[in-house]
């Protein structure tokens, strides 16, 4: 009897072990992280996966938007940080002070777009000579011209240069908005046509053009 009894008590803890056995292969719990069907790997990659694709991959449409809308934006942040010295209308300095604080943020996201997608960061003061009068860009000896002006005449020259530099923007902007693929990118592009083509009404009005 004693016996029959020491063989149950071994076979019900054989069959407690198998059953221990089969869950954890059930479970993938052999320590490496490959998902099964329905394993708990993929169950956890699914949010990141979804956040991915909310905001869509990237294209070269978004890589040349990022690359070129920063020399760009940094150009014009440059033109602005001349204003509060020489120019001679209020006007013309707060509206030098809303494009770099509209435009600063904004090199900023798209420095870290570039660097996110392991795409290279255009240097800063190592601007493209072959991109000067391209997407409304200054020349050299415009920026010479703007920085040696002051008072009314600064403020001419501004206002007529910015309006040809946010021209260039919007366009940019366009061509993201047409051919791009990433959310965030598209997002900006749009913001840039709104607020940019404002401010060209703006300054058209302080020129008395409209």
């Amino acid at each position: 009897m004693i016996r029959k009894r020491s063989l149950v008590r071994r076979t019900a803890a054989v069959a407690t072990a198998g059953a221990a056995l089969f869950l954890l292969a059930a479970c993938g719990g052999d320590g490496s992280g490959t998902a099964g069907h329905g394993g708990h790997s993929a169950a956890s990659a699914t949010p990141s996966a979804s956040a991915s694709a909310s905001q869509g991959k990237h294209n070269p449409a978004d890589v040349a938007f990022a690359k070129g809308m920063i020399p760009h934006h940094r150009q014009a942040v440059e033109m602005a940080d001349l204003a509060p010295g020489r120019a001679g209308s209020a006007e013309v300095r707060k509206l030098a002070a809303d494009i770099e604080k509209a435009q600063a943020p904004e090199i900023r996201a798209l420095s870290g777009w570039l660097t996110s997608w392991g795409e290279e960061v255009p240097a800063a003061g190592a601007m493209d000579h072959s991109a000067h009068g391209m997407g409304g860009m200054m020349t050299d000896e415009e920026m010479s011209g703007l920085g040696d002006a002051s008072g009314r005449a600064f403020d001419t020259a501004f206002l007529e240069l910015m309006i040809k530099h946010h021209e260039g923007a919007v366009e940019m902007a366009r061509t993201e908005r047409a051919d791009g693929s990433y959310g965030p990118a598209t997002k900006m592009a749009g913001e840039i046509i709104a607020s940019q083509s404002a401010e060209i009404e703006r300054m058209r009005k302080l020129l008395g053009k409209d």
